[in-house]
């Protein structure tokens, strides 16, 4: 045990004489001594070879000797802090970082947003669920029984250890889980993600975005449906934009109808965009079927209410004139820093 204490002594003289006068023998100093394999940690080490009555006494000089050593540390980093590196180079550390890079929303999160904050100033509230979804939220209670030709429409994505799951084709499932856990009236929007089997390209993609709409209450109308869509397209895109409604087909709907608005990019004038007819259909609506009620206890003859959904992509199309799906996902930084600064 003397030997280890001389050895200590011996260290200690060592590191008081022990001058740094580069940045580089400060981090040579500390490597030495308080490194992962430094001497300090070696010396602690002995303590496993101190007797029991003696280790309380031992302990205590090994704490003093790695404070003693962590002290001289310290006190090197500060002298030398804008000293030369191994490079030469000199530090001066009163000038100003590297500037840190902006960064920027998505921008389907900044069209999503400007879309549930337009609804929300309708009283909508926002309402979400999950991705992976069973059969009878995503299809069932939505009008669409297994045999109906309707399915076909959707390419599902669905769980191999049980059919009885899938990835959701639409926020539709959002919407039925709401009137099942809600009574009238019901006023909310369901954004979120989607999934279809689809070969991705410029125009079609695996995965995207939907907002959904849905609203149930007494004396609800068509017409009331269409001045809520009517006041979305003019706070998205002015108040010179034109709006128009197609006769469609939903099963969860009836009557179901398509909306379109006047192309942007070309005024409507005709463009590849809208090819050439002036018009870019932009939501699917309708007002909801008496059978979805039904379905969740929610009686006919009393409520009635309209339903809308629209792709968060084709919107930002529409805005950001972005004409292919697959760099909304590819994550390229020179596409994204675009963004930098919206909203």
């Amino acid at each position: 045990m003397e030997q280890l204490l001389q050895q200590i002594e011996s260290y200690k003289k060592e590191i008081s004489a022990f001058e740094a006068s580069t940045a580089d023998a400060v981090e040579n100093f500390r490597i030495k001594w308080l490194g992962t394999k430094g001497l300090v940690k070696t010396i602690m080490g002995e303590m496993k070879n101190v007797p029991n009555e003696r280790k309380k006494e031992f302990g205590q000089i090994l704490n003093e000797f790695k404070l003693f050593v962590e002290t001289k540390f310290q006190s090197l980093a500060e002298n030398n802090s804008g000293l030369q590196t191994k490079d030469s180079e000199l530090i001066d550390w009163s000038l100003p970082g590297d500037p840190i890079a902006l960064g920027t929303r998505h921008p389907l999160s900044i069209v999503r947003n400007q879309i549930v904050s337009i609804f929300k100033r309708l009283g909508f509230a926002v309402a979400e669920g999950p991705e992976i979804e069973d059969d009878w939220h995503n299809f069932g209670a939505m009008n669409l029984p297994e045999d109906h030709p309707a399915r076909d429409m959707q390419d599902t994505f669905y769980i191999n250890q049980d059919p009885a799951w899938l990835l959701r084709t639409h926020t539709s499932s959002v919407q039925a889980r709401v009137m099942e856990k809600q009574k009238p009236p019901i006023r909310v929007i369901c954004p979120g993600r989607v999934y279809r089997n689809e070969t991705i390209s410029a125009r079609a993609h695996c995965f995207f975005h939907q907002v959904e709409g849905l609203y149930i209450d007494e004396n609800v109308s068509f017409a009331d449906l269409k001045q809520t869509l009517y006041f979305f397209v003019q706070e998205m895109f002015g108040k010179d934009t034109k709006v128009r409604f197609r006769p469609s087909y939903f099963p969860f709907t009836e009557p179901s109808a398509e909306m379109d608005i006047s192309c942007l990019i070309c005024g409507g004038d005709g463009c590849n965009v809208c090819k050439h007819t002036g018009w870019v259909e932009i939501l699917g609506s309708g007002m909801v079927h008496p059978k979805v009620l039904e379905n969740f206890g929610i009686d006919s003859n009393k409520y009635t209410g309209f339903a809308f959904g629209m792709g968060v992509e084709r919107i930002c199309q529409l805005k950001y004139r972005v004409n292919d799906l697959r760099l909304y996902s590819q994550n390229d930084v020179r596409f994204l820093k675009q963004f930098t600064g919206a909203l």
